[in-house]
């Protein structure tokens, strides 16, 4: 069963092209600005658990900062197809940002 989770308000998101980390629950959250879009990610790289948040923002993609392995921000899948982490649903009401977990 889902559930809708505030994580922020809509002045804490980050910029376009940057990402933050936020909590939900139990989870930590990367939340990347993809051109205007805000998605809503597992912060952990399943390669050797980066914080996706501290990487950058590349064609679409977040990038681990420990070794680059780079990830869908719509999908989760990464580019070499070596791995994949946990996208979520994020809406906005009125100045409250949400997260489907």
């Amino acid at each position: 069963m889902s559930q809708l989770l505030k994580i922020c308000n809509k002045g804490e998101l980050p910029q376009a092209g940057e990402a933050k980390e936020f909590s939900a629950g139990s989870r930590t959250l990367c939340i990347a600005n993809v051109d205007g879009v805000i998605r809503a990610l597992d912060n952990e790289c399943p390669h050797r658990g980066g914080p996706l948040a501290g990487g950058v923002i590349e064609e679409g993609k977040v990038v681990c900062p420990w070794h680059a392995w780079a990830f869908d921000a719509a999908t989760g899948v990464a580019s070499d197809s070596q791995g994949r982490v946990a996208v979520y649903p994020v809406s906005v009401e009125g100045e409250a940002v949400f997260v489907r977990i």
